[in-house]
């Protein structure tokens, strides 16, 4: 994991013709006012990188796949050796996907909302049976870590760190509240794809608005880049950490190495399964003020390398050598 793979590279020479660069520089990273895995709000600084100005579609990682032939983690059967105790009808090509309620459930189970789902992938996003006939330009979902890795190394770009990811999705707003300021929908207008409604049952937008939308569908943020907030988590290549100002943002300057932050990531609470897990920003279509209000730039969310979801895609960066 992490190591350079070498694709084709036949059509990715233009690749950063979609990508927007974004000067470096400092700025305040974090929030002290809201979810606790966001603190200390704290002084970092990036250098300057190009970044994917709307988030990888399906149309993209079509041509990834057909260049490469590239099966993502969830066409795959798990190895029963990397789950023990697993249900063998577990261990099948799946991914998991959001099944609204029929009525309101407690908000402290989110099995209720989630299915593992068997045939659901990047190519059918709800399960058997669906498609992307009208979704090629959506961002792409159920892509693992090592799926997304391969993307950017066939294109010759990279994940993007946490630190970068939130300066791009502040667009030049020092400490705002949203990646387009203070107020969540100014003058009533909605900025970005999240749920509307009581969450997990009750969704008032439109049939076709309620899982991802097309991309560039809401403004962009003052850097030109749509979709930072809302649509789909993004994944980035920081290791997850509960206290983010121990330089979960940097390993290389961290006392820690990079293998201890990938070891410091798995989540103790799941005993015999030590499943590192990366940062996650943005939020998502599911994000919502009565349950997940991390469509803030500020936000995080940790994520198991090894889990690909129907909310969950990514965008690429490119850096100077």
């Amino acid at each position: 994991m992490g190591e350079v793979l070498h694709f084709p590279t036949e059509g990715v020479s233009d690749r950063r013709r979609g990508m927007t660069w974004i000067e470096g520089g400092a700025f305040i990273m974090g929030s002290d006012h809201h979810y606790p895995e966001e603190a200390p709000a704290r002084s970092a600084r990036v250098d300057g990188f190009w970044i994917d100005a709307k988030p990888v579609t399906n149309r993209d990682f079509a041509h990834f796949v057909e260049a490469t032939g590239w099966t993502t983690l969830a066409e795959q059967a798990p190895d029963p050796e990397m789950y023990p105790g697993a249900r063998p009808e577990m261990l099948v090509p799946s991914s998991l996907v959001f099944t609204p309620t029929s009525a309101a459930v407690p908000l402290n189970d989110p099995l209720r909302w989630w299915r593992y789902t068997p045939g659901a992938d990047w190519r059918h996003p709800t399960g058997p049976g669906s498609h992307l006939k009208s979704l090629m330009d959506h961002p792409v979902v159920h892509v693992a870590w090592e799926d997304v890795k391969a993307y950017a190394d066939w294109a010759g770009l990279d994940l993007p760190t946490e630190a970068e990811w939130e300066f791009a999705a502040r667009g030049g707003l020092a400490e705002a509240e949203y990646a387009w300021g203070d107020e969540f929908e100014p003058d009533g207008r909605a900025m970005a794809n999240t749920w509307r409604g009581r969450f997990p049952f009750e969704n008032l937008k439109p049939g076709h608005e309620r899982r991802t939308s097309r991309v560039a569908s809401y403004p962009a943020n003052g850097y030109g880049l749509y979709d930072m907030i809302g649509n789909v988590w993004e994944w980035t290549s920081d290791w997850w950490s509960s206290n983010p100002g121990e330089g979960v943002a940097s390993p290389c300057c961290s006392a820690s190495g990079p293998g201890d932050l990938r070891e410091a990531s798995v989540d103790t609470r799941v005993p015999g399964i030590r499943i590192p897990r990366k940062v996650l920003k943005g939020g998502s279509h599911l994000c919502a003020a009565s349950y997940c209000r991390r469509y803030r730039p500020a936000a995080r969310h940790a994520h198991p390398v090894d889990t690909s979801t129907s909310h969950v895609g990514f965008r690429c960066v490119g850096r100077q050598s």
